[in-house]
């Protein structure tokens, strides 16, 4: 059985705080086989990581780096996985689902019941018989013993009999690993995707710790509030700009 941490987050992410190379350290040091960089709406991190894994191989010989990222559709966020160019964000989350396919990618559908986090099941629920996995845990759940929206994820995926997976979501390094997903399969990418389809997975985690959770939220919402009159100076530029 592998163990597969499948959705984390770098600093290439506006909201992500660990480097790649903090990131590759950590993953290997407590003991992950696998792991996906899934950076919003950007596919340099995931590069980046697969890069460093190859060039420092006797450092992290155990480690696969999944290249991935988290694209913003028009319902919610979709991560999509082994795929090496970035996908297009706003389109809606079936057209998304379709092209991912189209470029070879492993679609999940990541905390797809949280009304603060782009759930895509809250806007088109069609959308996810159509992803390849659901993640039935999300770290970054703070209510309840595994989140009350991790237990509608993981039922809507009993239901219409959808792989399973976990996810740590990690913004920061430390929390690598606290959504894992357990799959029998052989140690490459394509092995794992199809392991995961055929439903030989496990699933495990614990939350993040609510302290960091609301801190990264607080941080992350004071910088778009900080944005806003950048924003609205460059569209004033923009309307009254010289002829």
């Amino acid at each position: 059985m592998l163990s597969c941490d499948l959705h984390i987050h770098s600093t290439y992410s506006r909201d992500g705080e660990s480097s790649i190379k903090t990131i590759l350290e950590i993953a290997h040091a407590v003991g992950l086989h696998a792991i996906a960089i899934t950076d919003h709406d950007e596919i340099c991190g995931a590069q980046e990581a697969v890069h460093l894994s190859r060039m420092h191989a006797q450092d992290f010989h155990n480690l696969l780096v999944i290249p991935g990222i988290e694209v913003s559709t028009k319902e919610g966020h979709l991560i999509v996985l082994g795929v090496s160019e970035l996908i297009e964000k706003g389109l809606s989350a079936r057209a998304t689902i379709k092209h991912a396919h189209e470029l070879g990618g492993f679609v999940i559908a990541p905390h797809p019941f949280h009304r603060y986090r782009h759930g895509v099941g809250l806007r088109d629920r069609q959308a996810l018989l159509e992803v390849d996995a659901i993640e039935a845990f999300n770290s970054r759940y703070i209510i309840g013993a595994v989140g009350s929206d991790n237990k509608r994820a993981h039922r809507f995926a009993e239901k219409h009999s959808i792989p399973k997976v976990a996810g740590s979501d990690a913004h920061h390094a430390r929390y690598i690993g606290y959504g894992t997903t357990f799959v029998e399969a052989e140690w490459n990418i394509s092995s794992i995707f199809s392991g995961i389809q055929s439903g030989k997975t496990t699933i495990s985690g614990k939350k993040t710790p609510f302290r960091t959770y609301t801190r990264q939220s607080m941080k992350n919402s004071w910088r778009k509030v900080r944005s806003i009159p950048l924003q609205r100076a460059l569209m004033g530029r923009m309307k009254f700009r010289p002829k």
